[in-house]
């Protein structure tokens, strides 16, 4: 193994290790553990050797299966709400967004009546 593929190693290891300890921390870090998890999975198959091996047609263009997978020890943070996103409803804030447009115009047209260009 070469030095960069050291690097690269040590990289997926320490972006996995953040994974873990933040899937063991529970709340809202726990959410990006499952993401980084990915990533650390990513970052392994963009060692040197094994990108030249691909190129050549020796290895599977697939790659090989994540070391370390999360689980989170917090068993609240496995449960994921059933229902949609949350927060207002998307025609509320379309609505919201056409009336201060309103407003905004009104005002820029009501300050140009106080300084015509005659």
């Amino acid at each position: 193994m070469s030095r960069a593929d050291q690097l690269v190693d040590e990289a997926a290891d320490r972006l996995q290790k953040f994974a873990n300890e933040a899937a063991a921390e529970g709340g809202l870090i726990a959410k990006l553990a499952e993401p980084l998890a990915d990533d650390a999975a990513f970052v392994r198959q963009l060692k040197p050797s094994l990108i030249r091996a691909r190129f050549k047609g020796e290895a599977p263009l697939e790659g090989s299966p994540s070391h370390g997978v999360v689980t989170p020890s917090n068993p609240a943070a496995r449960k994921r709400s059933s229902g949609g996103g949350g927060g207002p409803n998307p025609f509320v804030v379309m609505g919201a967004a056409f009336v201060v447009g309103i407003v905004i115009a009104k005002v820029i047209d009501w300050r140009g009546h106080a300084h015509p260009r005659d």
